[in-house]
Order: structure tokens, then C-alpha cells, then sequence
């Protein structure tokens, strides 16, 4: 395994820390922050799925990195309708990402929305969205995120975005021999408590799961990580437990979050967790502030505030989430 180095004391870079019950440990993650416009391009390659910032510079390595069997990328958090100083133009900085994702000198086959697309679920909201997606020209899986589902229980976000869906929005694919999972974890959220599968969801991915071979790549989305991130900020899902448990005979399963709008990595057994950035705005370091919410950085910052080391972990047989990106 490499291991990263702390950039600067001072900045949300790279950390490295061991906290007794938080699941958050030193060996188990890479932790940056990066900011708006960003996603993460998602490739698979012999069952393992690697994944490289948007940001990441678009010159020669690009150029000559050999696309997968699959690829794919990964947006969240584009919190449309938001016009807080953290960012007053969140349309600008989604439009980034669009025009990062156009840029690819390989194109990724789809993208994957990992939830709050809207800031108050407003149709007006989902609608800019929509026509700013267009411009990808790509099909787009979406979750919801609490932010979606704010005045309907989610219809209008079912309607939208899953109506071949299950129950509160919960649904399944297959792309080129790898198997996708989109799960809801946000609904009946309350303000700083954790995300929730419930009973029903659980059932459904366990019977899901059931007829695919072992080798089968799986990957599961949901905006809230399935992992507990920072418990007393809400960032985890309480019955994420179960839902892994249906996956340990997987030999390679990657779950993909946003909702905390700063990329975090963790490895384990034959799990690799991944949470995306933001294209809206910043969140702090878990404990950094008295509460999660959006953080405001010098305007000059807001495209360039912090850069990405890679960080290659091997686990037992396979090397997992290789992330590459500068923001400059």
C-alpha cells in the first residue's frame, strides 16, 4: 500500500488518524477535499474499478490511459437552486463538470448522479439540471439525496429519474458484465441523524444478489456512504451492516456515495468505499466545525483549493480505487 503524505497542517488535505469507534482509520482511508466542477471517471478493468478525477490534468496521461471494459462517471451533490456565498453559481460549476466530462479524450459510457441534484425539489431545479446533463449526451443513473425528496416523499424524483424503479426508488442494472445497485437511504432523514435502508430495501437487495456468480463486479450508489463516515455529523447509514453482509462473496464490490462533498476512500476485505465531491460547494473535515453545512473558501480558491495524491491499496488479491486529480 502507498500511504499519502500530509500536504499542509493547516489545509483539509491529506489526513491520516485512528479514532477508536468512528470507522475511520488510518490504514483504511485517503481523505482530500476538492472542489466544485469535479467528478470522478470510473473504470472497470479485469473486475476491478478504478476511478480518476475529472480535474485530473487532460494532457498526455490521459490521453494514453487505456479505457476498461467499462467506464463510467461519477457526479453528486450538484445542489441546483443553492446561492449561498459558498457559491453563488452553482450552475457555472455543474456546467464545469459537464464540460470536463465532454473534454475526456475517451468517452465514459453513462454517468452515475449520486443525489441532491435539486437544493429545494423544485421542478425549476430539476429542470436546469436536466437540460445542463443533456449537453453529456450520455444515459444518467440517478439516487436520491435528502434535498430531492424535501415535499413529496420523493414522487417527483421517482417520476423523474426512476419510474422502473422499486418501492422508494431503489433499482438494479447490468452494463458489460458488472452489476449496479441504486439504493435510498435518505428518506424520513432528521437534520444530523444517520441514513436508513429499512427493512423492505434490505429484503429486495438480498434477492437481487442472489442469482449472480461470485465474480460478478457489483456496484452499489446511494448519496449517504454506507460506511460510518463521522456518526455524530449523520454521515453513515444505521443499517448499512446488513446490506454489506450481502456482499462479502463478491470478489469485487466498490460502493459509491456523495452527500459530505469531499472525497473519501476506505478499503475493506473485498469492499472499496468511495465518496465524490461536490459540484456545488465544500464541506469541512469531519470535526472541523461545529457542523456539517456548506464552507465558504476565498473566491480565488474555488477551482484550484486543494490537489490529490494517488493511493493504490492492495487488499488481499486485488489493487482497489486508484485516484488521480489536480484542480489546477
Amino acid at each position: 500500500m502507498r500511504k499519502t503524505k500530509l500536504s499542509d497542517p493547516n489545509t483539509n488535505g491529506f489526513i491520516g488518524h485512528d479514532h477508536n469507534n468512528d470507522g475511520i482509520d488510518r490504514r483504511g482511508f485517503l481523505k482530500c477535499m476538492a472542489w466544485a466542477g469535479t467528478g470522478a471517471l470510473c473504470v472497470i478493468e479485469g473486475g476491478v474499478l478504478t476511478s480518476r478525477a475529472l480535474a485530473f490534468d487532460m494532457g498526455s496521461k490521459t490521453k494514453s490511459h487505456k479505457m476498461g471494459e467499462l467506464s463510467f462517471v461519477q457526479i453528486s451533490d450538484s445542489h441546483m437552486g443553492f446561492n449561498k456565498p459558498a457559491n453563488p453559481d452553482v450552475i457555472a460549476t455543474l456546467q464545469a463538470a459537464v464540460d470536463k466530462i465532454n473534454a475526456l479524450p475517451e468517452q465514459p459510457e453513462f454517468i452515475l448522479h449520486t443525489g441532491d441534484i435539486s437544493h429545494l425539489s423544485k421542478p425549476s431545479e430539476f429542470d436546469m439540471v436536466d437540460q445542463i446533463l443533456k449537453a453529456t449526451n450520455k444515459e444518467i443513473f440517478f439516487v436520491p439525496g435528502e434535498h430531492d425528496v424535501l415535499n413529496d416523499d420523493g414522487a417527483m424524483f421517482r417520476e423523474r429519474y426512476a419510474k422502473k424503479s422499486r418501492g422508494q426508488g431503489w433499482y438494479s442494472f447490468d452494463k458489460n458484465g458488472a452489476h449496479f445497485i441504486g439504493l435510498v437511504n435518505v428518506m424520513n432523514l432528521k437534520a444530523g441523524g444517520l441514513g436508513t435502508l429499512g427493512s423492505e430495501q434490505l429484503q429486495w437487495m438480498k434477492n437481487d444478489l442472489k442469482h449472480l456468480k461470485h465474480s460478478t463486479p457489483i456496484v452499489v450508489f446511494a448519496h449517504i456512504p454506507l460506511w460510518t463516515v463521522y456518526p455524530q455529523w449523520g454521515w453513515g447509514t444505521d443499517d448499512s451492516a446488513q446490506a454489506l453482509s450481502y456482499l462479502k462473496k463478491f470478489g469485487s464490490v466498490t460502493v459509491l456515495n456523495g452527500h459530505i462533498h469531499q472525497t473519501m476512500q476506505k478499503v475493506e476485505g473485498n469492499i472499496t468505499f468511495h465518496t465524490a465531491f461536490s459540484t456545488a460547494f465544500p464541506q469541512p473535515a469531519p470535526g472541523r466545525a461545529e457542523g456539517p453545512g456548506p464552507m465558504k473558501v476565498p473566491a480565488e480558491q474555488l477551482r484550484s483549493i486543494l490537489g490529490i495524491t494517488d493511493v493504490n491499496y492492495v487488499q488481499g488479491r486485488q489493487a482497489l480505487a486508484v485516484v488521480d486529480s489536480s484542480l489546477v
